[in-house]
């Protein structure tokens, strides 16, 4: 919905707003805001509110602070929780002092592969996230524990699905919020869930995954429940994804689509697909950002561990969907959700789009289940893995020169260094696997 600064004053009345948390995003995909009581409403819609940018994750040093935050009228949105003294929200794209874009702002990195997707002539990158989580309960104190609410499995229902309640009203304040919601349901691991919302440009389909983690974690901790996007958190059981079904559009037309190809697959979905996979052990470190990421991608969890593509089984990275025409897309199935939106669909718009502006050959796909291949056939059918670990994805990470352009130097320097202290310190961590081991064995 397209808003104006006069619509938003009415709106703000109407309501009896009183605060507005202006929000963006810092590199690691967490949500930040600036809360302002309403009498700064006209300061904010003028881009006028500054904010120290020295103390967000990824952004500036201590001597070059000062940064502005310019709201996105269309992401204006009144919090449906809070009943009085109402709270409202916009999302803001970051400045610099000058009036430039802060080059390490995600969403302004997003919007910066887009822009190279306009000038090859696509109007619109349209994408579809499934972003899946956990219910935990809580203890006395509002904890969260490891203690699953509930026993549940795939599409089960009450009273092995305890979670449908939560479920149920995280959907009902999503759609009063402007999602326009398709599904929900339990996932496969006890305690897991997944809820489907219609696609949408590739910059509000990144914000409405921000907003969807705010809502869910809201409304779950209302229930006494802790909701996670952590990618594995359970040892033995499937972990969360973050399916991310894309297509190209120019203007009414789905550029992926052509009915005369036996696939219904243009040149251009073929492209891109091939992009997609060149690149895709480079952009795992940005679509699978942390250490526990990995402990997903292994076999027997129906996580794509591999780099190919099928549209007939679920096994390799990339699936594409049975639907044709207007709706023809491939689906990435390797990202997770504790991605940052902004730069997992960046990385994957740039990597597709290398694959159409340099023509890159689409391996055949593979339409046997990678799972029960051995070494021998995966090597000899050509079918690479993605990293093992996040220090092997960060190595792959610099050697796409692609990729590297895709986040830019300032967020690609400061990303590297974030995860390489991440990946120090689990390294030299001692976990509670090793004491099980070694503590009495030796």
């Amino acid at each position: 919905m397209s808003y104006t600064k006069d619509d938003i004053r009415r709106i703000t009345q109407e309501q009896n707003v009183r605060f507005i948390r202006l929000q963006f995003t810092d590199l690691l995909g967490t949500i930040k805001n600036v809360e302002i009581p309403v009498s700064q409403l006209e300061k904010a819609l003028d881009n006028k509110m500054m904010f120290d940018g020295s103390s967000i994750e990824g952004y500036v040093r201590i001597e070059e602070s000062d940064m502005y935050l310019y709201p996105d009228l269309d992401t204006w949105v009144v919090f449906p929780w809070v009943a009085e003294d109402r709270i409202a929200r916009l999302i803001c794209d970051v400045y610099m002092p000058d009036g430039t874009p802060f080059a390490g702002d995600p969403r302004g990195i997003l919007k910066r592969a887009l822009k190279e997707a306009e000038e090859l002539g696509y109007t619109a990158m349209n994408v579809g996230p499934e972003p899946e989580f956990f219910l935990f309960k809580t203890d006395a104190k509002g904890n969260p524990t490891t203690e699953l609410n509930d026993q549940g499995g795939y599409f089960d229902l009450a009273p092995m699905d305890l979670g449908e309640n939560c479920r149920r009203e995280i959907v009902l304040t999503l759609e009063e919020m402007g999602f326009e919601i398709e599904a929900s349901h339990h996932e496969v691991a006890p305690g897991q869930h997944e809820i489907d919302f219609k696609y949408a440009d590739a910059i509000k389909a990144a914000d409405q995954i921000q907003t969807f983690k705010l809502v869910v974690k809201t409304i779950a901790r209302q229930h006494g429940l802790h909701a996670t996007f952590m990618p594995k958190p359970l040892f033995g059981v499937n972990g969360s994804g973050m399916h991310c079904h894309q297509s190209l559009f120019k203007g009414n037309e789905n550029a992926f689509y052509d009915e005369s190809d036996k696939l219904g697959l243009s040149q251009t979905a073929r492209y891109y697909m091939a992009g997609v996979l060149r690149h895709a052990r480079s952009f795992a470190a940005i679509t699978n950002p942390t250490v526990n990421s990995y402990k997903r991608l292994v076999p027997g969890y129906e996580a794509p561990c591999y780099v190919a593509w099928s549209a007939s089984n679920r096994s390799p990275m990339i699936r594409i969907p049975a639907s044709r025409g207007l709706s023809t897309r491939i689906e990435a199935r390797n990202p997770d959700p504790a991605a940052n939106p902004y730069l997992a669909l960046a990385v994957m718009l740039k990597a597709g789009l290398d694959g159409i502006k340099n023509k890159l050959p689409l391996p055949a796909p593979t339409d046997r289940n990678i799972y029960v291949m051995t070494d021998e056939e995966r090597i000899d059918e050509g079918i690479p893995s993605l990293p093992g670990d996040l220090r092997e994805a960060l190595t792959e990470l610099l050697r796409s020169e692609v990729i590297c352009e895709a986040l830019g130097d300032h967020a690609l320097a400061h990303f590297y260094e974030l995860k390489e202290i991440e990946w120090d310190m689990y390294k030299t961590q001692i976990h509670e696997w090793e004491r099980d081991q070694y503590l009495t064995l030796y």
